[in-house]
């Protein structure tokens, strides 16, 4: 029970409990002199402002890195995660899978670009992120980031040198460049990660033992310690030859949330292994017939005088039975201990409590000789259970323990062989499976996997709606990186590891449906494929007032000539923050097309997301038809209007049909 403050409140604690929520890594800890002494030392949340000015700022700040987990290049992949972009994301709707209806996302390039894309489209609306990043072997990294520095500029920077060039330590892969690019390349990614998760958002990491002290530490400081759930361990094969002195069979998950306080409990759900192990079928003549319960001892031994959980039970035979102790029930008197109780068990619960379960029918009798003792102090034949009943339990679930000793790596092996896949060192898909299933709520939830390689992402969460129910979506983002010419994947025409996760999508989903054709009907197996690529628009169009009237006259538009309307939708939708896999349609108008985008229902009372335009020179008669309509936007291209007085009638037409409308033109 809280007491009453009877104080103002501490407004600069406030403040900084606010820059917390925004900014987690800048924050830390200071002594507390007001309130420490000799004996205790306390301490208090303070402003990193280093950081806090770094985080606001879009140029490197100057000043020394030290070590409070720094490395060189830090500063700049906040700069570089912070930092706009001028490209978007074209639809492919060749290479997807049914286009139209399907909710799932797979895209094609760097997620850094990506992540910085659709910020404003998914902003806190991700529920649940998995990602198994490359382990730091020392490699160049596919990912070539602006803020990766050479061997020469890390020396400069880190100070390696002395004003006489004399090198002062040996750069070992231990000395920190060896960790700074890894750092850096995820440093910016789970930044901007943690502004798409939602507030009961939990990511999940996979990762080896080379970087997974720098991973908790890059976590603790972009999510907040506060918010970390755990580290799992994982066993990823049975023995091995490889390691100098330790096989390497375990990595580690670690596990963290947006707001702890509103992640919910982790529960695992109780499998058929579970309960054939654990929980028995009830007596013919029990109370709950057809059910089944897994017993839990009513003995416990004790540290502590607990008098009222101390009495005789009697046993179907008439035995009476108590747990082991030096004193007996009638030893006690109005409360008072004739000697004390700290050897003795007791009961897990009174004896009213008792008679209140037994009545319910939730005990039960077993002959077990050795654990309780009878009236005589002799070893009883009994022992005595409460019944956890399945049904009670089955929703609830069981906390789960930090290492998962099943579904090794070879299990993935198996799962791709079935479809024909060639790919190396994924992931189980029960394993994703699992992982889902710890986290609530997750039945129509958005699941992104931003370093997808083979897609067991989306194929786990495909499998898992066909066998849990439910229409959960995931978004998955890969590299473009190019198969080896000598492996196996090549040799089958997969050029990239996009192509092998896309055909991995297409075949995992079509055999969920083979297998189960009656219950997946109304599953969704498609996706939308997008890939990242420069501006739709001409550099004219971001700096047009570098250009003179005749220059721009002899231009015929700001849009590049290879872009087609589905890219300018989709660049608009990007832009205005909308989701992605909404359904669309498009119809000619007086000669126009007309696109559609997340159509309302007028009955409803609900409006369209957005109608948009591109065609040139469209007629006033299809302008107040879309304004007529009452969409929430509406969009054309600047061409759309022959002269600015045009353009200014458009402005009058949905101020009088669509004053609520926002219009933007492109």
């Amino acid at each position: 029970m809280e007491h009453m403050k009877f104080e103002t409140p501490d407004i600069t604690a406030g403040n900084v409990e606010k820059i917390a929520a925004l900014f987690p890594n800048c924050v830390t800890e200071m002594l507390d002199e007001e309130h420490s002494t000799a004996d205790k030392k306390v301490y208090k949340k303070a402003v990193n402002f280093d950081m806090l000015r770094q985080m606001l700022s879009g140029e490197v700040v100057e000043g020394d890195e030290a070590y409070e987990f720094t490395w060189v290049g830090k500063k700049a992949s906040i700069v570089e995660a912070n930092r706009p972009i001028r490209k978007t994301l074209r639809p492919c709707p060749e290479e997807s899978v049914d286009w139209d209806t399907t909710e799932n996302l797979y895209i094609e390039g760097d997620n850094l670009e990506v992540l910085k894309l659709l910020q404003e489209s998914y902003l806190g609306k991700v529920k649940l992120i998995y990602i198994d990043p490359p382990y730091n072997t020392g490699s160049d990294f596919i990912y070539r980031d602006d803020f990766k520095v050479d061997a020469d500029e890390y020396d400069e920077q880190l100070g390696v040198y002395d004003e006489e060039e004399n090198r002062l330590f040996k750069n070992t892969d231990s000395n920190g460049r060896f960790h700074s690019d890894w750092c850096s390349m995820m440093y910016s990614r789970l930044m901007l990660a943690r502004n798409l998760l939602a507030d009961n958002g939990i990511l999940f990491v996979s990762i080896g033992q080379d970087e997974i002290e720098n991973a908790i530490k890059m976590c603790d400081e972009i999510y907040g310690a506060e918010n970390s759930i755990g580290n799992i361990s994982r066993l990823m094969k049975s023995g091995g030859a490889k390691g100098r002195f330790f096989s390497p069979n375990i990595e580690y998950i670690l596990v963290y949330s947006k707001d702890i306080n509103s992640a919910g409990e982790f529960r695992e759900p109780l499998s058929d292994d579970i309960v054939n192990k654990l929980y028995t079928a009830v007596e013919k003549d029990g109370i709950r017939k057809g059910e089944r319960y897994r017993p839990f001892g009513l003995y416990q031994s004790s540290l502590d005088a607990r008098p009222n959980q101390r009495y005789y039970i009697e046993c179907p035979d008439g035995e009476l039975v108590i747990p082991p102790g030096n004193t007996m029930p009638e030893e006690q008197a109005d409360g008072a201990m004739v000697r004390p109780l700290d050897t003795d068990g007791c009961w897990r619960w009174s004896q009213e409590r008792y008679l209140e379960e037994k009545k319910k029918g939730n005990i039960a009798f077993k002959e077990s000789k050795g654990v309780l003792i009878n009236s005589d102090g002799n070893p009883a034949k009994w022992n005595i259970y409460t019944k956890i009943w399945l049904s009670d339990r089955q929703d609830e679930g069981m906390v789960p323990v930090d290492f998962i000793g099943k579904w090794e790596n070879r299990l993935a092996t198996k799962e791709l062989s079935e479809i024909g896949i060639p790919f190396d060192f994924a992931k189980p898909t029960e394993l994703i499976k699992y992982l889902i299933s710890l986290v609530e709520n997750t039945k129509d939830a958005i699941i992104l996997d931003f370093f997808s390689g083979s897609a067991t992402t989306a194929h786990a969460v495909m499998r898992f709606n066909a066998e849990k129910g439910g229409h959960r979506k995931f978004i998955m983002v890969q590299f473009p990186e190019k198969t080896d010419e000598n492996s196996e994947a090549h040799k089958k025409g997969y050029r990239n590891i996009c192509e092998i996760g896309k055909e991995r999508i297409r075949r995992a989903g079509a055999k969920i449906k083979a297998e189960n054709p009656l219950t997946t009907q109304d599953l969704d197996v498609g996706f939308r494929v997008f890939k990242v690529d420069d501006t739709n628009m001409e550099d004219v169009y971001y700096s047009a007032g570098e250009y003179t009237q005749e220059m721009l006259t002899g231009m015929e538009s700001n849009i590049k000539p290879d872009r087609c309307d589905l890219d300018l939708l989709f660049g608009c939708l990007l832009d205005w923050g909308l989701p992605l896999s909404l359904p669309y349609h498009s119809e000619t108008v007086d000669g126009c097309t007309v696109h559609t985008y997340a159509p309302g229902d007028a009955e409803l009372g609900v409006r369209d997301a957005l109608i948009a335009c591109f065609d040139s020179n469209v007629p006033e008669s299809v302008i107040k038809g879309i304004a007529r309509r009452n969409p929430l936007r509406a969009v054309f291209r600047d061409s759309s209007f022959a002269s600015s007085p045009e353009k200014i009638n458009v402005e009058e037409i949905f101020a009088m049909l669509a004053p609520d409308t926002k219009v933007r033109v492109i």
